[in-house]
């Protein structure tokens, strides 16, 4: 550990393959940065910002200053991963980066208070509370107009009431599949997003999947991994091995992008204990975003919904999940739906956790191009299925005065499909197990 610049063996230089010294500098991340496209600056790029942790790690510069500051405007993509010709794992030395940066320089005040206002225990379930009475009583929605931080605020509120109004579902088709899953609750779905929860229970009964409680789980651990917050991120994984465990599902389900990605990185959170690392792994092998589950049982509904949506892939569906299309091919299912995807669907729109409240102005120029696209598409809706995406999206068309609702593929497909089909076949359980 260095401290006289803060790096630690937190974030290493590559002694294996995953590290800073795998990247060779090509620049072929450089046109899929959205930050880089959008500041044309070279420490902004994946190629900069690795450059700056060797330095950093090397001691010749300090954890404040151009690294803070470069390493903080990152919205952690992954763009990059996607087209890197030697494999780095941007998003892991990302999360390392920013851990050794707050524990030598700190973290930011309004970073800290919104992570304990919004990922868990009692303060939790007050704020989400405060935060719904502002939602239904319209004060979001006035305050959306305001300018700044503030007023990005109140929109990405107001952008998490449920979603489009469409047209009721008219019948039901039965399913011939039965597995078991376990619904991940997490932080902010279960405080803002109740409504997706119901759609999505609605939907996976539909096809025959049948729940299993996981009581004790909690918040995946997301936010605090992506702001520096390594241990705090850690126990939170623990905990929710234990809890899915217990529940004997064959399949964990997500319907946020962003939790689904995290908890396929569990094995690497909890690399220094071989046993935790086991487990998270089969953790990690069932997670599934519910769109998945859904293509794959072609349970097709009979209700119509003549609709033209179009389709913003969250990033950590593409690069975390690898299962970008699989909430295309769910929604196809519905007779009478058009959907379409984004021109740049597979970009960023700026959401990224806590980036649009903690770099308002730099996300709002990266979400711009979307807008136009779906200014100039004449779409009944937007469909992304991540929280943050919904919030940053649904914030940016109220803010541009443009009336396009903002809905998750779990509202839009809980439209078409009504309660259960009958059974038939069970995944895999998750296994117990204790180190």
């Amino acid at each position: 550990m260095n401290p006289a610049t803060g790096a630690s063996a937190v974030l290493r230089v590559g002694e294996d393959g995953e590290g800073l010294a795998a990247c060779v500098h090509c620049g072929l991340c450089l046109p899929a940065c959205p930050t880089f496209e959008v500041l044309r600056e070279e420490n902004d790029s994946p190629r900069g910002r690795i450059y700056l942790m060797r330095l950093l790690v090397e001691g010749r510069i300090p954890a404040l200053g151009a690294f803070s500051r470069h390493v903080d405007r990152c919205l952690g993509c992954r763009a990059c991963e996607a087209v890197c010709p030697a494999g780095v794992r941007f998003g892991m030395l990302l999360e390392r980066a920013r851990e050794d940066r707050r524990r030598w320089a700190g973290s930011s005040p309004l970073s800290r208070l919104m992570l304990w206002g919004l990922s868990g225990g009692r303060a939790s379930r007050v704020v989400y509370a405060l935060l719904r009475f502002l939602r239904r009583t319209g004060m979001a929605a006035a305050g959306a107009s305001l300018p700044g931080r503030m007023g990005v605020a109140f929109a990405m509120l107001a952008a998490t009431a449920p979603g489009a109004r469409l047209p009721e579902p008219s019948g039901t088709e039965s399913s011939g599949k039965l597995q078991s899953y376990a619904l991940l609750e997490g932080c902010v779905m279960g405080g803002l997003f109740r409504e997706v929860h119901t759609a999505t229970r609605l939907v996976l009964s539909a096809c025959g999947y049948v729940e299993h409680a996981a009581p004790g789980q909690g918040c995946c651990g997301a936010l605090h991994a992506h702001s520096g917050f390594g241990a705090g991120a850690r126990k939170l994984a623990r905990r929710n091995i234990d809890a899915f465990e217990r529940s004997g599902a064959g399949w964990l389900v997500v319907n946020s992008a962003g939790c689904g990605a995290a908890m396929k990185e569990y094995p690497e959170w909890l690399a220094e204990s071989p046993a935790w690392r086991e487990r998270a792994k089969r953790l990690a092998s069932a997670t599934r975003d519910f769109a998945e589950l859904v293509a794959d049982a072609h349970v097709r509904p009979e209700a119509e919904l003549s609709l033209r949506l179009a389709y913003d892939a969250p990033c950590h569906l593409v690069y975390g999940l690898g299962a970008a299309d699989a909430p295309m091919r769910a929604l196809s299912l519905i007779p009478g739906v058009q959907v379409e995807r984004l021109p740049s669907a597979d970009r960023c729109c700026g959401g990224a956790g806590l980036y649009a409240l903690l770099q308002p102005d730099l996300a709002e120029r990266v979400l711009a191009p979307k807008l136009e696209e779906i200014r100039s598409g004449d779409y009944d809706a937007v469909t992304t299925g991540n929280p943050g995406c919904i919030m940053q999206i649904g914030a940016g068309l109220r803010r541009a005065r443009l009336r396009v609702p903002v809905a998750h593929p779990a509202e839009v497909l809980a439209r078409a499909y009504a309660p259960p089909g009958p059974p038939s076949m069970a995944a895999p359980k998750l296994g117990p197990g204790r180190p």
